[in-house]
């Protein structure tokens, strides 16, 4: 069974509980780690060394934050097959970095929509991009990356990485991408339930 060598991993989550201890749980590793925002504050207040990913693809968040993640040396990083030269190449060429491991959860836009108050305004700015669009690419290569979406899960990959000397295998990488794409269907199912809500509605009435 295939291990994959985890030497970079992108953090940024909205449910920080127990971030900075799995952060800190990976530093005997050697890893580098991306990271953007609230979460890349946060572990560098805790001593962690933090790449911000704007300084990573030499291009800056931008739009209000909408666009922050959305670019060749994320996806690129995240999608290249390991296994392919033709692949590595592109890498090579574009000086693009590998990605093995993604850390992240979404905006709750479920939260938000239940508040009293909530407008479609404040809804549509909650619904994330860049968090479910590196969740998909990073689990479609789940055989050499692995995504981490639940923070129950951040001890046991820890374990299995003091186990195998930093690395993780092919089989914990298939599980971990089965329960992203179930947590990204449910994501689109809210967002499609909620807006739902408007059907038959001008624009000017959903303002």
């Amino acid at each position: 069974m295939r291990q994959n060598d985890i030497r970079r991993v992108l953090i940024s989550v909205t449910d920080k509980k127990g971030i900075v201890e799995f952060a800190q749980g990976l530093q005997p590793f050697g890893v580098e780690i991306l990271s953007i925002g609230g979460t890349a504050a946060q572990l560098r207040k805790s001593g962690i060394p933090v790449t911000d990913v704007s300084d990573y693809t030499g291009f800056p968040e931008m739009m209000d934050g909408r666009l922050k993640t959305l670019h060749p040396k994320i996806h690129g990083g995240l999608l290249a097959l390991r296994d392919n030269e033709g692949h590595m190449r592109a890498l090579r060429e574009h000086k693009i970095d590998l990605i093995d491991m993604v850390v992240i959860n979404l905006y709750r836009f479920e939260d938000t929509v239940a508040k009293e108050g909530c407008t479609l305004t404040d809804a549509i700015e909650n619904i994330d991009i860049g968090g479910p669009t590196m969740l998909r690419a990073a689990s479609k290569n789940w055989r050499f990356v692995s995504v981490v979406t639940d923070p129950q899960d951040y001890l046991k990959i820890l374990e299995e990485m003091k186990a195998n000397g930093g690395k993780i295998s092919e089989a914990t990488n298939f599980e971990l991408a089965q329960k992203t794409f179930q947590l990204t269907a449910r994501y689109d199912g809210a967002i499609s339930r909620y807006l739902g809500r408007f059907s038959g509605e001008t624009a000017a009435q959903m303002r």
